[in-house]
């Protein structure tokens, strides 16, 4: 499905919820005109979502409106993130990377990094307590997913003794005002040498070289989590909590009933945290007994 020349996503199946395909690299120059368009769609739509930019994060439209966040930095440069933006532990960290062997620096899309991200992505089936969808995919597979917004994307590697040992994938939007970590992964056995913040200071400097003004590292919190080792992560590196304008507008009955009983929240939404919590840890124990070797890593 498409609107005003842009891909879209449809999911759900009670009501049908509709938003750019790689919202925050794509943003709609018009969205009152696109849902007119989508009005007119023979293709049933019940409710569509989207967002500002973050460097217009106040609400603009008067639509539905609810408060999304996203873990931001504000990049001018890179010696002013490395001195004034992270912490001194941090900033040891970064500096202790190089001296530890671990060379960094931008990659061409080829099938020497495909090599090395398959290399990473196969290392483990679980990761962070849950089972990886990536494990032993398959080349061509992995080609795919990789060379989406193609034009868009700056690839990063981080190399220790030569191998590829973790990697980003940064996507810019169309106007090059903000740069999102579309996919960022090392390898566990790697992780005394700090590879992904080797990483996150190249981003930084990527983006600072080309005047790219933020870049963002998916969401700072999730629902009711109370708890997350990966916000305290990109807090440490410099990231802030940006909340931004996220509109849901109905554009069928279904819609309005769907958006007046909440259906289009996650269902993560309606479960209490203590609940969520420990159906994590069980999740995270029952992983470790079926996969002895992760209590090593």
């Amino acid at each position: 499905m498409e609107v005003l020349g842009k891909e879209l996503r449809v999911d759900g199946r009670v009501i049908k919820i509709g938003h750019l395909d790689g919202e925050g690299y794509q943003f709609l120059d018009d969205p009152v005109a696109a849902l007119e368009a989508l009005k007119k769609s023979k293709q049933r739509l019940d409710l569509f979502t989207f967002t500002q930019r973050l460097s217009d994060p106040q609400p603009r439209y008067n639509f539905p409106m609810e408060w999304d966040n996203m873990a931001a930095l504000r990049v001018s440069t890179y010696d002013e993130w490395l001195t004034h933006q992270i912490s001194s532990r941090v900033r040891n960290t970064v500096r202790k990377t190089a001296k530890d062997g671990i060379v960094v620096r931008e990659v061409p899309f080829d099938d020497d990094l495909l090599r090395g991200i398959s290399a990473i992505y196969n290392e483990t089936p679980v990761r962070q307590g849950r089972r990886f969808p990536h494990y032993m995919l398959d080349l061509e597979s992995l080609r795919k997913m990789k060379s989406t917004f193609l034009s868009q994307s700056i690839f990063i590697g981080a190399f220790y003794e030569e191998r590829l040992i973790g990697f980003i994938k940064l996507v810019t939007d169309e106007l090059r005002t903000q740069a999102g970590t579309m996919h960022i992964l090392s390898m566990i056995q790697h992780r005394d040498k700090a590879p992904t913040n080797a990483l996150i200071a190249q981003a930084v400097r990527s983006c600072a070289d080309r005047g790219i003004s933020y870049l963002w590292y998916v969401k700072f919190s999730y629902g009711k989590k109370l708890h997350d080792s990966l916000a305290e992560f990109k807090r440490r590196n410099g990231f802030q909590k940006v909340d931004i304008p996220r509109y849901y507008v109905p554009l069928t009955l279904a819609g309005r009933i769907g958006l007046r009983l909440a259906l289009h929240r996650d269902l993560l939404d309606w479960v209490p945290e203590p609940l969520a919590a420990t159906y994590r840890k069980a999740r995270e124990f029952w992983y470790e007994k079926k996969f002895p070797s992760l209590r090593s890593t």
